[in-house]
């Protein structure tokens, strides 16, 4: 099957030079998003039928540790913990230092530099961390983050990890590395494999890899015995390629990232605004009068927004932050980039930085539903006394329906029930809602604090609520922003990343390729990881990712992956789940964003979309360390022609050695990516139709719809707290760079529990004294040992770890209501002190020491 590129070959790659202006709005137009009809794949039907709601029997987290050599949660041991205050500014100029030195440890001044110049450019690749969007006219010169940067020069690492590095490590001995140092032994160069029985992945050809996989494949009794995963950082052509192979291959089991970050997002808005993406672009934040930030992290998860919110509140925007913890990068922002400007940079190194919050809501995990249905009450209250000033009457009656139900709802909501629950007076909120009412250039923001919560659904429809009320949708300056976390999770998801397609979609694929795609749904992650439990699974398949570590109730994952036949993992760099396998198991590197991507037309490159809609090109500029490395395409068409073989219809050749045939493809099968070779070529990339960007809501019955929610209450027995997985600022999902959480005042240590003061005295806990932790669920318990107790500014009856630690408390079987996403922000658990039996070691260096003074029991 040796076929030549469909296209000029001349032309691989290649961009058009033009002005940074010429297809970007100005502040507060709208953007052209053409005329094809909004498409996101997410589902609009009003529930996930046919899930598995079995309550599965809680793992030994205790016993897994002793029982298996090879552990599937990172080791106990510490490494030292030092505390400071929390910081109240964020940014500033640590991270400029921070993002250096990241850049020379890992490569150097030339190779750091010059990878770091050309993040984010428009000429350059997309930043493989965050999904937060770049201007779309004028960049700067340092286009980036400090995370970032630590993101760009993990991926540039240099140093090989190749066959040798396996010869010396067993999968015992890597799994009791740290997660960091995990990540930071390098690059893989080389395909591996681990054989049956053996302790060492070995080298294996490509050839034989592929071949490998599929014989395995076809194998199978049923298509459905084997499970696709994908990251978020997966870019958008391999994304395609890799669905459209496995529903070729039979099956729709195709569970990804978003099944445990934004699902609660995309179920919540796919059914009242009709598209399960936000209606903002980046120039509207500029122009919002007031911006909602819930449930969210922007100084570590997303630090480039912070920009955007300092150019809002200098424009005079108003910004209410309702969360759990008090976050420095929701306090106050020091810009790196005016330590450029001669004019700014002293002023900001001696002064505090730009205030963000204006009012601060600390609620209590689960609640913020209780303070929106307050916000609204308070809302309708103003609107009864100041009759079409307040709420945005002629919206209402154009464009929506279920008003008048949602009225009954909030008035049978009693304040006391709202203040009891969410901790917040009824003057707070109406000190917040005060702001509102006189504005309607309103954005709301929000991530994982709602979408992983068991009530987050139904917190972003009363989101959605408000922002109906208020006419706040379809206007310049106003709109729904969640907030994504990977790069290009919401590209993957309309690329087709989704294990329950819709007919248009599947009947796209059957017209262009010739073939009857398979229409029952498949897994999402918590189902696969019960079928993997099951042993129903035979095949796991990774593009990217680590699965282990980012889903809930790690021991469960872990003994479901004991039990395969064969795991594939696509990916650039080790971490835990490569270490977890059953009989078999591959590692192939694939080169990442930032390693040039030469094919037999020349240098690719590939696309990504960010959280608000727009779609550009990401072109790598360093030379990879290894020529064993692979593209993400190559591997998925190379696994795909050994498994399909003459039967699919695909020019997988073709598309391995040009780019340009894929998106052909694409534009063929996907509305809103028409002539897509020629608008990606644009410089800063083309925007995506967004139906409620421009009022037109795609909804079954075209309408703006309002929703009831239903108001679930959780009552906690005596002693037991409610628990909240949260990133440390050296991390990015599940990848550790270090062991410092430098804003919250937490250095060189990950193993900590962040409690009230008052929850410590009544439990008897001393500040750095070891506890147990564990987590209750239908009549089951989970355990975690040994974490240092820190008091900290959070709701008395709240607490939080961070994740991957605290994953193996949270249960497969707790999930939020209607996305079945796993409820990382709301674990019921108990607190305990730790009797040791024997004094407890810890790490430093290569030493191990005993039980430090700093850590009393």
């Amino acid at each position: 099957m040796d076929k030549s590129p469909a296209y000029d070959p001349n032309q691989a790659g290649k961009t058009e030079q033009q002005g940074a202006e010429a297809n970007a709005p100005k502040s507060g137009e709208r953007p052209d998003q053409g005329t094809a009809p909004t498409s996101d794949n997410w589902s609009t039907s009003p529930e996930r039928e046919t899930l598995d709601d079995r309550v599965m029997e809680a793992p030994d987290t205790l016993g897994a540790k002793h029982k298996y050599p090879i552990l599937a949660q990172p080791p106990e041991e510490f490494t030292g913990l030092k505390l400071t205050k929390p910081a109240k500014v964020a940014a500033g100029i640590t991270a400029v230092l921070k993002s250096g030195a990241f850049a020379m440890d890992y490569e150097g001044p030339v190779r750091g530099t010059h990878a770091l110049l050309k993040m984010n450019q428009k000429d350059g690749f997309d930043c493989s961390s965050c999904a937060w969007p770049d201007p779309d006219d004028h960049r700067s010169v340092a286009e980036f983050c400090e995370n970032g940067a630590k993101a760009t020069t993990s991926d540039a690492q240099s140093d090989p990890v190749g066959p040798d590095f396996f010869a010396k490590h067993s999968l015992v001995d890597l799994s009791h590395m740290t997660d960091r140092d995990l990540n930071n032994a390098g690059r893989l160069t080389h395909p591996m494999v681990l054989r049956p029985g053996a302790t060492h992945y070995t080298p294996i050809s490509w050839p034989e890899a592929f071949e490998l996989v599929g014989q395995e494949l076809n194998a199978l009794k049923s298509p459905n015995e084997a499970i696709f995963y994908t990251s978020g950082k997966v870019p958008n052509e391999p994304a395609y390629l890799y669905q459209l192979f496995v529903r070729q291959f039979g099956t729709n089991n195709l569970p990804d990232c978003s099944n445990m970050c934004h699902e609660s997002s995309g179920a919540a808005l796919s059914n009242t605004t009709g598209l399960g993406k936000g209606s903002v672009t980046l120039n509207d934040m500029y122009e919002a009068e007031v911006i909602l930030i819930i449930g969210q992290n922007p100084g570590t998860n997303h630090p480039r927004m912070l920009t955007a919110l300092q150019k809002a509140k200098k424009n005079g925007a108003k910004i209410i932050s309702i969360n759990p913890l008090h976050e420095a990068g929701l306090l106050h922002f020091k810009n790196p980039q005016d330590f450029m400007n001669p004019l700014k940079a002293l002023g900001v190194l001696l002064g505090d930085g730009t205030p963000i919050t204006d009012i601060y809501l600390q609620v209590r995990i689960n609640s913020d539903q209780l303070v929106m249905r307050g916000l609204m009450k308070c809302l309708l209250e103003a609107e009864q006394l100041n009759p079409g000033q307040v709420l945005d009457q002629g919206f209402i009656q154009e464009y929506t329906t279920g008003y008048p139900e949602l009225v009954e709802t909030l008035n049978n909501t009693s304040w006391a029930d709202i203040e009891e629950a969410s901790g917040i007076t009824r003057a707070q909120i109406q000190e917040a809602a005060n702001l509102i009412a006189r504005h309607k250039k309103i954005i709301t923001c929000w991530a994982m604090g709602l979408t992983q919560q068991k009530n987050g659904v139904y917190t972003i429809q009363e989101i959605v609520n408000m922002h109906f009320m208020k006419g706040a949708v379809g206007i310049p300056g106003a709109g729904l922003c969640p907030v994504r976390g990977h790069s290009n999770v919401q590209g993957d998801r309309t690329m087709g990343i989704w294990e329950r397609p819709t007919d248009t979609f599947l009947d796209a694929l059957a017209k262009e390729f010739s073939f009857e795609p398979p229409r029952e749904y498949g897994f999402d992650v918590v189902e696969a990881v019960k079928a993997l439990h099951d042993g129903r699974v035979k095949v796991f398949m990774a593009m990217g990712g680590n699965m282990l570590s980012a889903c809930s109730d790690t021991e469960f994952v872990a003994e479901g992956m004991r039990k395969l036949r064969l795991s594939v993992h696509v990916t650039p760099k080790l971490n835990r789940s490569h270490l977890v396998n059953g009989e078999m198991a591959l590692l192939l590197p694939c080169k990442t964003r930032i390693d040039i991507d030469m094919q037999k037309s020349g240098q690719q490159f590939m696309t990504c979309e960010n959280s608000m809609g727009v779609v550009s090109m990401s072109k790598g500029v360093l030379e990879p360390i290894s020529d064993q490395m692979l593209s993400e395409v190559a591997i998925v068409c190379g696994i795909a022609l050994a498994t399909l073989g003459e039967k699919s219809t695909v020019d997988w050749v073709g598309c391995t050695e040009n780019y340009d045939l894929i998106r052909e493809y694409v534009a063929r099968t996907i509305p809103g990516f028409e002539d897509f070779n020629t608008k990606v070529r644009h410089p800063g990339g083309f925007y995506l139709p967004n139906g409620p960007r421009e009022r037109n809501f795609t909804t079954e019955n075209a309408k703006a719809n309002f929703t009831s929610t239903p108001l679930e209450k959780h009552v906690l027995e005596p002693g037991q707290l409610v628990l909240m997985t949260i990133r440390s600022h050296d991390q990015f999902n599940t990848t550790i760079y270090d062991y410092n959480d430098r804003y919250r005042g937490v250095h060189n240590e990950r193993r900590v529990i962040f409690l009230h003061p008052e929850d410590m005295a009544e439990r008897g806990i001393r500040e750095k004294g070891l506890v147990n932790i564990t987590s209750h669920f239908e009549g089951q318990q989970r355990h975690a040992e040994k974490f240092i107790a820190i008091p900290y500014d959070i709701p008395k009856g709240n607490c939080a770890v961070y994740f991957p630690e605290g994953n193996v408390l949270v249960p497969i079987g707790s999930v939020a209501y209607k996305s079945n996403t796993p409820t990382s922000k709301f674990v019921i658990v108990t607190v305990a002190r730790w009797s040791y039996p024997s004094a407890p070691r810890f790490r430093r260096g290569s030493r191990w020491l005993c039980r430090p003074k700093h850590i009393t029991p």
